[in-house]
């Protein structure tokens, strides 16, 4: 735990902690050159918190080739997000190799997005068998997209586990595809009693399907007050969908400041600009 003989990593870490990861990225190079010992992973979360992509591969990149293979599946995520596919690939294949279980994630989006869904999807069976939390509801999704309900359903049936909250919202959400709503609703407030990671961003968004909006609404300021991944980016284009522009863009800033690409073309258009001019 970063304490008061690294004082720099402390300052960072709260900077970190209260959302202002471009603010901790200048103390955190200080704590860095310092020699305090935490510095260099607050840093590299720092870099990704920010979507200071090419600051964090120049950063990463020395580091990984120096044999430090922990930083390996953050550098692939880098490379992801910079547009540098075969980097990435080879970031990330050297992570899940490393044992980095949650790379595996990365890996098949980005398999995924380059046309190779099957081994995408033999990727995600690997890591879900191997324990991953994130890979069930991955894979779930993955045969969901390429309309193969029935290999999605046997996917999240075969890993749900209810000592792993996660995969029950993979089956909560095969149970909607199936038109089992009932169920579905079930298992969605029973993830999200048990916190599990996206639990009430798919909550909210089963019940916006179901036309009730208000319901959406708090289950998606819930994933807000649990810090879900991409709870900005989700509230916000719920709300421009509910004609509420004005309060949607804060959160619009809040997930560019992520690094969120898809908030950035939102942004411009919220505020009448081409997001494809330069």
């Amino acid at each position: 735990m970063t304490g008061m003989a690294e004082p720099l990593s402390a300052e960072g870490a709260q900077l970190l902690a209260a959302g202002r990861a471009f603010d901790a990225v200048e103390v955190l190079r200080r704590a860095v050159a310092s020699g305090e010992q935490a510095a260099p992973d607050l840093l590299v979360q720092a870099y990704l918190d920010s979507g200071s992509w090419h600051a964090a591969a120049e950063w990463l990149a020395p580091l990984v080739a120096q044999g430090q293979v922990r930083f390996a599946g953050r550098l692939g995520v880098a490379y992801v997000e910079i547009g540098d596919d075969e980097r990435a690939e080879g970031a990330l294949r050297l992570a899940v190799e490393s044992g980095e279980l949650p790379a595996a994630n990365d890996l098949a989006i980005l398999l995924r997005d380059t046309g190779r869904l099957r081994e995408a999807v033999l990727v995600l069976g690997r890591a879900a068998d191997a324990g991953d939390g994130q890979a069930p509801s991955n894979l779930v999704s993955l045969h969901a997209e390429a309309g193969e309900l029935h290999l999605a359903v046997a996917a999240a049936e075969r890993y749900a586990d209810e000592s792993r909250p996660d995969s029950m919202v993979a089956l909560a959400d095969v149970r909607a595809l199936q038109g089992r709503h009932e169920e579905a609703e079930q298992l969605y407030q029973w993830a999200g009693r048990r916190d599990a990671v996206q639990a009430h961003t798919a909550y909210g968004q089963f019940l916006l399907v179901q036309g009730d909006p208000g319901g959406a609404e708090r289950e998606f300021r819930e994933a807000q007050r649990h810090n879900e991944p991409g709870w900005a980016y989700t509230l916000a284009m719920f709300l421009i969908e509910d004609g509420r522009p004005v309060e949607a863009r804060e959160y619009l800033v809040i997930a560019v400041g992520w690094g969120n690409r898809a908030a950035v073309a939102a942004l411009a258009e919220l505020d009448g600009e081409d997001p494809t001019d330069d």
